[in-house]
């Protein structure tokens, strides 16, 4: 993992913080977001089911692969000096391709924007582009917006 100061973090505005490694999405991770989120549509869950579908078998929530986007910046630059990072929302997301159980999906990061809020406080404007692994159209576009603090002025 790369730690950057908080000045040279937002020296990489417009540009592209990395790729996360690959997440695979199994039918047993869909089936215990099905559980958690009680969405248990049969695209996700039936397996028999699914495969009559337009989709030919199960696919990923996207509100799945959304949340994996949290899992997926613990590959991203970190910036030294933060004691808390939390989402802040989105001003986007699009869920353009199915995630078709068994496949993997990773991250492509751009900081868009650093915004100071206060001192000791930060949001960032990230595009991020959820790809799958042998697809051409990516799963994911969203503009995410983070908030992180810090305890010393970094």
């Amino acid at each position: 993992m790369t730690v950057l100061s908080r000045m040279e973090f937002e020296t990489l505005v417009g540009q592209e913080l990395g790729l996360s490694e690959w997440i695979e999405v199994s039918q047993q991770r869909i089936d215990e977001f099905a559980r958690c989120t009680e969405d248990r549509q049969y695209i996700h869950t039936d397996p028999n089911l699914a495969a009559k579908s337009p989709f030919g078998g199960t696919i990923a929530h996207g509100f799945l692969t959304l949340s994996l986007l949290s899992a997926m910046t613990f590959d991203m630059p970190q910036i030294a000096g933060t004691t808390m990072a939390v989402n802040y929302g989105m001003n986007r997301v699009r869920f353009i391709s199915p995630v078709p159980s068994g496949s993997r999906i990773r991250g492509r990061f751009t900081l868009k924007s650093v915004e100071a809020i206060r001192p000791g406080e930060i949001q960032t404007t990230t595009d991020v582009v959820v790809e799958v692994e042998g697809q051409d159209k990516p799963a994911l576009v969203a503009e995410w917006l983070g908030r992180r603090y810090f305890g010393e002025e970094s």
